[in-house]
This record gives structure tokens, sequence and C-alpha cells, in this order.
């Protein structure tokens, strides 16, 4: 699955991949967990690196499986 996270006052975003068993529902839980919690959203990509975010600068995350990401010209796939 492909996240992109969107963070204030900064132009790029972070993308994530995590492995393809990743669930949505479950990653948008832990989301919810960390803004509940005030703390930080961590994710652990497919290699095993972890990326955190602060909560307090997320402006938005999107949710994606690995075959919306990669696409290159126009038009459908």
């Amino acid at each position: 699955m492909h996240v992109r996270i969107g963070v204030t006052y900064i132009p790029r975003e972070i993308e994530v991949e995590l492995g393809d068993d990743a669930d949505p529902e479950t990653v948008k839980g832990a989301v919810e967990k960390a803004i509940a919690s005030g703390g930080m959203l961590w994710l652990t990509d497919r290699k095993g690196h972890q990326v955190g975010v602060a909560v307090d600068k997320l402006a938005y995350i999107d949710l994606g499986t690995s075959a919306d990401h990669g696409h290159i010209g126009f038009g459908a796939p």
C-alpha cells in the first residue's frame, strides 16, 4: 500500500510504500490513535525503515494501493 503524507509548511509530500499485506483500516486506526494521543505517527515501510511525523504537523494522509503508484503519462493504466 502506498501512503502519501502532507505536512504543513513543507511543499513536498512524504511517501511511504507499506507492504502489500498492509490493511488500510489498520493504517487509518493507527493514524486516528496517533492524532488522539497528540504524539507521533509511526509507519514502517516494506524495507523495515520507520518514518515518524508529528501529528500536529499533519495536513492530510492519502492511502492508496501499490497499483495506484508509479504511473507515468496520461490516461488510465
